[in-house]
């Protein structure tokens, strides 16, 4: 029956891409790899002053043009009326409302490049704001009303054929420091700065300043800081950024980024958090400006540290750590409308929930529980009874709700049910296995639909990636549990040594041991499900990405015949190699340290994979990215040879044109396809 499926999932592919986005009433059925480009992704959102409307971007996908475009939502909270806003043509992202609340800024490429446009919503139009050459990739509305700020890229450094002009044909790099290219981008000679402008006056494009003019530092940071990382003081005075001012190989080297002050009128600026060695990020402040906040990691180079939320008295200048007893990590923060409290995320056992610290009591509570993680959080209004935030889980993709101050929440929009109605889902179930040293470690376990305790399932060990993200109740678009589910897999995901959501200590276990303990929890959770006599224990898979990769690597030279296969994409496979070509090493350090200090040589050798290669004896899948630069090609590519030269089974899937993730809308349907594939040939 699975195979049968499978079958039609393929034929799927060659004949209803061209209707992605048509969706027609239908019975159950289980999940299909073209569902996940059927399924409208809900971005962004923002709230107007008045808490009357909330407007937030959702993408959609065309396959047979292989590309996503984006729209804007509005939902009237008063009446529940939901209408499209900004139409597909506009392209939009980075929504704000400007301060008085008439108008809806975003930014648009609609006049060629990227820059800001505006609703307005008395006149029911559409407007140019900017016209700045190379365009912008944020901005900011000065409270006052009487700036802005921008975010562009400004080129500071020379190309080869343009220092030496008398090879102009070379494409030809001279390098002098790490950092040279970062995740998915060689460097393009340019960084990220912010510049202040009068708001809305015909020479404000020509009159901009940059504030971090000169510096080879970015703010935002790079590469996935946006405007979260930036703010006016409420009087628009002053703009606070987010930047590590290191260059180059010191910047590959450290996590030692600050929030500075900087003052319009006099064009000074000032380092807030110099003492702090670790991340410091996304200030935020108090409605009444009195206090900021903003996150915070104490201990240098280490990118996996508590995440704290510090709170600063701007008229005293004292700081204080307002989760200094609070066991877990927090983001995403979010003022009430009167100050008195702050809203935040916590990974928590494995879900994230909606937590908030009073300024009166000190006290931490935890709003919401369940199985679910939210992902964002609004305040509509002074006095609103209720947030506005993002949910989703494993069975879910983002959708919004209405939270009230007791948890409660219910739907606010319906885009993607008549699409989910229409799909059967499996059980997701929770499950505490104990660990070789006798700690109980969470499992997530995903029957099939229409799981039959009767029967034997091939079953698949997930291993997560990071290597320090946690096994939450995510909703992938590739690594999706119940695609896996659905194609009659039981999937075991266990949170294993090194993830947060249950305390530093064991988000700390893997330091230097990679191929320890972590390794060991992998393999408890297999062998506890392996005992159910639904679980066919001559039919188990290891798949994982990233240090899931290296999971996948590492068990295929140490499993004991326990799997019949494995699917490895962009894992580490030498760390010698891998620490020699990765772009941060401020985590690889942290976690490893050099491979050439005598104090880590054994670390290296005891916990690499390709020290075990000759124990290899099972099929193996290989998937890696041309522009993978956190985990280079090269190490997919040893394996693959490695598997190769030892006549194992094997097959490299090669992408091109990604990263580190598959996102373009064909290659992540190819990437599914091969993968179901290849679990189809050796586990049924």
């Amino acid at each position: 029956m699975c195979f049968l499926i499978f079958g039609a999932m393929k034929k799927l592919f060659l004949f209803a891409l061209p209707l992605v986005l048509s969706i027609t009433s239908m019975a159950q059925k289980p999940m299909e790899p073209a569902d996940l480009f059927r399924m409208q992704r809900i971005g962004s959102q923002a709230c107007s002053p008045n808490g009357e409307m909330l407007v937030f971007l959702v993408t959609t996908y065309n396959v047979e043009e292989n590309k996503g475009t984006r729209r804007a939502e509005m939902i009237n909270l008063l009446t529940g009326e939901q209408s499209t806003l900004i139409p597909e043509e506009y392209n939009p992202s980075e929504l704000s409302f400007t301060p008085d609340g008439t108008k809806l800024g975003f930014i648009s490429s609609k006049s060629g490049s990227a820059q800001l446009w505006e609703y307005s919503f008395a006149d029911k139009t559409f407007g140019n704001i900017t016209d700045i050459d190379g365009g912008i990739h944020l901005f900011r509305y000065d409270p006052s009303g009487k700036n802005l700020l921008v975010g562009r890229r400004v080129k500071m450094d020379q190309k080869a054929n343009e220092k030496y002009s008398q090879f102009p044909k070379t494409e030809a790099r001279v390098i002098d420091g790490l950092m040279y290219r970062h995740w998915n981008q060689w460097s393009d000679y340019s960084y990220n700065h912010l510049f202040v402008m009068a708001y809305a006056r015909d020479d404000a494009s020509t009159n901009m300043k940059d504030i971090l003019e000169g510096e080879k530092y970015h703010s935002p940071t790079m590469p996935f800081g946006g405007a979260e990382e930036v703010c006016f003081s409420p009087d628009g005075k002053k703009i606070y950024y987010t930047c590590k001012k290191l260059w180059g190989t010191q910047a590959a080297l450290s996590t030692n980024t600050d929030i500075y002050e900087y003052t319009i009128e006099s064009g000074k600026t000032r380092d807030l958090t110099t003492e702090n060695k670790g991340y410091d990020k996304a200030p935020s402040f108090s409605p009444d400006g009195s206090k900021m906040a903003w996150l915070s990691m104490e201990r240098a180079g280490y990118e996996s540290d508590k995440n704290r939320i510090m709170v600063m008295d701007m008229k005293k200048g004292k700081t204080q750590d307002i989760t200094e007893n609070f066991k877990y990590s927090a983001d995403g923060i979010t003022w009430s409308a009167d100050g008195s409290e702050i809203y935040f995320f916590s990974t928590i056992e494995a879900t994230e929930q909606i937590c908030a610290y009073n300024f009166k009591t000190g006290a931490i509570r935890q709003m919401t529980q369940g199985v679910h993680n939210y992902t964002s959080i609004i305040v509509p209004r002074a006095k609103s009874p209720y947030l506005i935030a993002g949910k989703m889980s494993m069975s879910q993709p983002v959708a919004l709700y209405k939270v009230d101050m007791e948890g409660k929440d219910t739907p606010l929009e319906s885009i993607n049910e008549k699409l989910l109605s229409g799909i059967k889902m499996g059980k997701v179930e929770k499950r505490m296995i104990k660990t070789t040293d006798d700690r109980e470690m969470l499992t997530w376990v995903i029957y099939p639909p229409n799981f039959n305790p009767n029967k034997k399932y091939p079953t698949l060990l997930y291993c997560q990636g990071g290597p320090q993200s946690p096994v939450s109740q995510f909703f992938s678009y590739r690594w999706n549990f119940q695609m896996m589910a659905s194609q009659g897999y039981i999937v075991v995901a266990p949170n294993r040594r090194g993830l947060p959501g249950f305390g530093q200590e064991w988000n700390d276990e893997i330091g230097h041991d990679y191929g320890g303990q972590p390794m060991k929890d992998l393999l408890s959770a297999i062998d506890e499900m392996a005992k159910e006599p639904f679980v066919d224990q001559d039919k188990l898979g290891a798949v994982g990405a990233s240090f899931g990769g290296y999971s996948v690597y590492w068990l295929a030279g140490n499993h004991n015949k326990r799997f019949k296969v494995f699917i490895s994409h962009c894992g580490m496979f030498n760390m010698e190699s891998w620490y020699g070509s990765t772009e941060e090493l401020f985590f690889a350090n942290y976690d490893n340290g050099p491979y050439w200090q005598e104090a880590n040589k054994e670390n290296y050798k005891k916990n690499s994979p390709h020290q075990y290669v000759d124990k290899w004896d099972t099929p193996i899948l290989i998937i890696h990215n041309e522009l993978d630069f956190r985990v280079p090609m090269s190490e997919g590519m040893q394996a693959f040879t490695a598997a190769q030269e030892k006549m194992i089974p094997s097959k490299f899937l090669y992408f091109p044109d990604e990263g580190h993730w598959v996102n373009k809308p064909q290659n992540a349907l190819l990437w599914q396809t091969v993968f179901f594939e290849w679990l189809e040939q050796w586990l049924k």
